[in-house]
C-alpha cells in the first residue's frame, strides 16, 4: 500500500515494487502524489511495472546481449546484425528512443534500400524492441505505429514464366554446341520448375530422395554457402565443387515434404542420374561434379547464361512461381498447395499467390457459362407459327 507526505513545501509519494523495494517522488500538490502513487501501484499488481531506473543500457548494447541468446541460424544472425549496425539510435538509451527516432531511421533508408528489404530489417529491430518490452527495461515499443514504405502489389512485382518461356530455358539449360558448358543443368531447372524446389533444397537433393516406383521425392535438406560462424562451428560442413565449403541443414521453415512427381519429370532425372551419376550410394549427390555437390555460385552462373541463351530475364526463383501457378490453375486447393510449396502456414500460402486463385465472381461467371451451355445444347422443338424459311 503506498503513501503520501508533506516535506517542506513538497508533497512525497511512495510504494513498494515486485521486490519490495521502496520507490518515492516529490510533487507539488497532494492530489498528484496521490495519482502518481495510485498508477505506479496499479502497474505493480497488473505486472507491467517497469523500474524507472531501467532502460539505461543503449540499443546496441541491449541487442549485443540478447542476441546471443537467440536460436538462429547463421544467415539469420548475418541479417540481425546488419540490421542493428544500420539503426540511427544505436547509440541512445532504451529509454530515451521515441517513435520519431525510428521513424527518422525508415524514411532514410527509403532512399537506398527496397519496400521489402526495409520492411525485413524493421522486422528484425521491433523484435529487439519488444524484448526490451518484455525485460520491462522500457514500458512500451516505440516501434508501434511506424509506417513503413508501400510494397508492390504480389500480382504486379510477380513475374511468371508461361509454359512457352519454360520450354525456352530447358532447351537453353544445356546448348547442343556447348554441351560440357552446363552439363546436367536441363534436370535441375525441371526439378526447380516441375517440383518447385528452392534452389537451395535442389542443390541438397542425394539420389535416394528420389523413389522411382512411387514417383516422389522426399525433401530433407538444403545447401547453402557456409558462413564464418558455420565453419567455426564445424557441424554439417561439405565441400563443394571447387573447393567451396557448404552446410547441409533442414530445409527453410521446417519445410520437409514429399513431392509427387510428373512422369516426365521422373523421365528427366532418370536419364540425368543414368548421364552424370549412374554409380555410387544412394547418399550420393543429384548434381555433382567429381562427387562434390553443385554450390550457389555456380548454379547462379549457369542459370545466368542459361536465360541468356533463351532470351529471357527471369529469376531462377520464379519457377517456382511457375509451379505454384499451375497447381492453382489445375485447382488444388490452399493446404494442396502449401504442401507442395513447403510454405510455413497456408496464411503465407493465400499472402503470396491469392492473386492467382479464381475470385467469386469468376466461380459465379464459369458456373453460369456451365448451366447455360447445358441448356443450350439440348435441341429445342420449333415454336408454333415459327417461319419455315421458305
Amino acid at each position: 500500500m503506498g503513501w503520501v507526505w508533506k516535506q517542506g513545501q513538497a508533497w512525497r509519494g511512495a510504494y513498494r515494487d515486485e521486490a519490495g523495494k521502496q520507490h518515492t517522488k516529490s510533487h507539488r500538490r497532494q492530489i498528484d502524489a496521490k495519482r502518481w502513487v495510485a498508477t505506479e501501484e496499479a502497474k505493480v499488481v497488473r505486472g507491467d511495472w517497469v523500474n524507472p531506473a531501467a532502460g539505461k543500457a543503449t540499443f546496441a548494447a541491449f541487442y549485443a546481449d540478447w542476441s546471443t541468446r537467440q536460436v538462429w541460424l547463421s544467415s539469420t544472425r548475418e541479417n540481425a546484425d546488419m540490421a542493428v549496425a544500420g539503426v540511427t539510435f544505436g547509440g541512445m538509451p532504451l529509454r530515451s528512443i521515441r517513435r520519431s527516432h525510428v521513424e527518422t531511421w525508415v524514411k532514410e533508408m527509403t532512399s537506398y534500400l527496397a519496400p521489402t528489404t526495409i520492411d525485413t530489417r524493421f522486422t528484425i529491430v521491433r523484435s529487439v524492441f519488444r524484448a526490451a518490452v518484455a525485460d520491462r527495461l522500457i514500458p512500451s515499443d516505440p516501434s508501434v505505429g511506424v509506417v513503413l514504405p508501400r510494397k508492390r502489389k504480389n500480382e504486379a512485382a510477380m513475374s511468371i514464366p508461361t509454359n512457352a518461356d519454360v520450354a525456352l530455358l530447358l532447351n537453353a539449360a544445356e546448348p547442343p554446341r556447348r554441351p560440357k558448358s552446363r552439363p546436367g543443368f536441363t534436370a535441375f531447372v525441371a526439378l526447380c520448375a516441375f517440383a518447385g524446389l528452392r534452389r537451395g533444397e535442389a542443390l541438397g537433393v542425394q539420389v535416394g530422395d528420389i523413389d522411382f516406383l512411387a514417383r516422389t521425392l522426399r525433401v530433407t535438406r538444403q545447401i547453402q554457402r557456409a558462413k564464418t560462424a558455420d565453419i567455426k562451428a564445424g557441424k554439417n560442413l561439405v565441400e563443394a565443387v571447387a573447393g567451396i565449403t557448404v552446410l547441409t541443414r533442414p530445409p527453410k521453415y521446417e519445410s520437409e515434404r514429399t513431392i509427387y512427381l510428373p512422369d516426365e519429370l521422373v523421365a528427366i532425372l532418370a536419364e540425368h542420374i543414368r548421364q552424370h551419376t549412374p554409380d555410387g550410394e544412394p547418399s550420393r549427390w543429384l548434381f555433382s561434379e567429381g562427387g562434390k555437390p553443385w554450390h550457389d555460385n555456380l548454379v547462379d552462373y549457369r542459370w545466368r547464361s542459361t536465360r541468356t541463351d533463351a532470351g529471357l530475364n527471369f529469376k531462377l526463383h520464379e519457377l517456382r512461381h511457375y509451379f505454384a501457378s499451375g497447381l492453382i490453375a489445375a485447382g488444388c486447393d490452399v493446404v494442396t498447395v502449401q504442401r507442395a510449396m513447403g510454405h510455413a502456414s497456408a496464411t503465407t500460402t493465400l499472402s503470396t499467390y491469392t492473386h492467382l486463385w479464381p475470385t467469386a465472381e469468376d466461380k459465379t461467371r464459369a458456373a453460369a457459362s456451365g448451366m447455360a451451355a447445358a441448356v443450350l445444347s439440348v435441341d429445342r422443338p420449333a415454336q408454333p407459327g415459327a417461319s419455315s424459311g421458305q
